[in-house]
């Protein structure tokens, strides 16, 4: 896959996300996708279906207002973006109440392709940071 496709479905697929379309975030996925938040203790999830009922809980908790590219590489079949991401958070975030405060925070994705789809996407934040915004007086 060439990387204007790849750049295309990352952001088709980020756009849905942060206007709370969870059916559209996942259209982008293969039927054989695997999706995976590190850290989180649901482990990875298989299929869009799953995907999505993360993405639906995701978006109860918390609301992407920015997602800002910082730096991108890829390959032939997958790509790796690190984000600026500006969040709020409406519920809890790593088990931490968020109290509608906003927080900011470096995060990197991982994704894979085949099939003119995502296959696997895989997400790594800064939990530290996270945790002492969420935490501090």
């Amino acid at each position: 896959m060439n990387q204007q496709r790849m750049k295309e479905l990352i952001e088709q697929h980020i756009a849905a996300e942060m206007a709370g379309d969870t059916a559209g975030a996942v259209s982008v996925y293969t039927d054989d996708v695997e999706h995976e938040v590190i850290g989180s203790p649901t482990g990875p999830v298989h299929g869009p279906a799953a995907a999505q009922g993360f993405y639906d809980h995701l978006i109860t908790d918390l609301h992407t207002e920015q997602m800002i590219p910082k730096r991108e590489q890829y390959g032939e079949d997958f790509c790796v973006v690190e984000h600026d991401a500006t969040c709020v958070v409406k519920g809890a975030f790593m088990g931490i109440p968020g109290q509608g405060r906003r927080v900011t925070f470096r995060m990197l994705h991982v994704w894979d392709f085949k099939d003119d789809g995502i296959s696997r996407e895989q997400v790594w934040l800064d939990g530290a940071a996270i945790a002492a915004q969420l935490t501090a007086p």
